[in-house]
């Protein structure tokens, strides 16, 4: 890649979201890009940041809430102050996203930006790092890049890119323009667009030039797009903080597709690159099975401490346990139990989707301590 091209771009990784669907294990204060879910040796954050680090080096910000200030300094030490954004509560990805995208620009507005998500999994990196190569050349000739993931199943849970024609960019030969984002479809379409070949699942991969990001949050978004650019001002001065607290809360809650993505696709402005690595958003603990493929051959998968003594007599399945205790498991397939300080889930891999629902039963009742 050409070096004054690659020294335009910067990684910027949204760390936020609980994770219901992970709880009791993933919570408010310790969300799943926290944790080590793939038995690799890495969090999911730290596996993220460094994936970036071959094409940014350095120039990587993280967005995260205040909260995680601690847990996120710690696993990634070399990360400086002014690259460190706290939220002080949560205000959708279109607000993280743009904040990033402000800052930066004010720092040069011919940055180009990678958004990348914290709690995915991505393999192989080279590959994936291919991608963003291609993603990062198309930007620059003045395009939104998305690098879309390649459907291995009619899924219902993600949205979808519906691509175009191939662009002819020069060192980007797989970058296709962009019809539309369509939203989360039934079975039945999604089976059709797996058929048809000319759809991607929409990973929330984004890749732009600031300006070219900021224009558009700017015609569709102008509160949100003015608020931010006051913090943006502010950044590298005193008055961060208080700037910070003042605005913030106000901003409008919007996601960054429907800010951005969508309206830049009517208009043209956005490509994509096709993603042929295998993606996983860990979205439940079935993922967690899929991911963890050695440990998995061995009928339980333990992601707790390793004095954690579980045992197994005809079972498979996944344990979580941060108590030095033994867990027996007996003639049970699939099982999934998460033991914890305060709460204990039990239940299969077949119900893991479920689990959403139990929490926000909880919240309902009242019962916010343990989430």
């Amino acid at each position: 890649m050409n070096a004054d091209l690659l020294s335009r771009f910067h990684g910027v990784i949204p760390a936020g979201g609980v994770g219901t669907r992970l709880w009791p294990l993933s919570r408010a204060s310790a969300p799943k890009f926290l944790h080590d879910l793939t038995g690799s040796g890495s969090t999911l954050i730290r596996a993220t940041y460094d994936r970036l680090v071959p094409l940014a080096g350095e120039r990587i910000m993280v967005v995260t809430g205040r909260a995680h200030r601690g847990a996120v300094v710690s696993q990634l030490p070399e990360l400086c102050d002014e690259d460190l954004v706290l939220e002080p509560e949560p205000r959708d990805s279109a607000a993280a996203i743009g904040l990033a995208a402000a800052i930066l620009y004010r720092r040069d507005p011919n940055i180009i930006m990678g958004s990348f998500a914290a709690d995915q999994v991505i393999e192989p990196v080279e590959v994936f790092q291919a991608a963003l190569s291609e993603a990062i050349h198309t930007a620059a000739t003045g395009k939104i890049v998305t690098i879309g993931i390649h459907p291995t199943h009619p899924s219902t849970g993600f949205g979808y890119i519906r691509t175009g024609e191939p662009l002819s960019v020069p060192n980007a030969p797989t970058a296709r323009g962009v019809v539309e984002f369509v939203e989360k479809p039934d079975e039945d379409t999604a089976r059709k667009y797996l058929a048809s070949g000319g759809f991607f699942w929409n990973a929330g991969m984004f890749v732009a030039p600031v300006s070219l990001m900021l224009q558009h949050l700017e015609a569709n978004e102008p509160e949100l797009h003015a608020g931010l650019m006051k913090i943006a001002d502010a950044w590298e001065s005193e008055n961060r903080d208080r700037v910070m607290r003042e605005v913030w809360p106000g901003l409008p809650k919007i996601a960054i597709d429907y800010a951005v993505a969508e309206p830049a696709a009517e208009a043209g402005d956005v490509a994509v690159i096709p993603g042929v690595f295998n993606w996983d958003d860990v979205g439940d603990f079935a993922a967690i099975g899929r991911l963890n493929k050695a440990s998995a051959e061995e009928g339980i998968i333990n992601l707790g401490d390793r004095e954690v003594r579980v045992y197994a007599d005809n079972a498979t399945g996944v344990v979580y346990s941060d108590r030095p205790r033994v867990i027996a498991l007996v003639g049970i397939e699939d099982v999934v139990v998460v033991d914890t300080a305060d709460a204990l889930l039990v239940t299969t891999k077949e119900h893991a989707q479920k689990v959403k629902q139990t929490v926000e039963a909880l919240k309902a009742d009242g019962a916010t301590e343990v989430l």
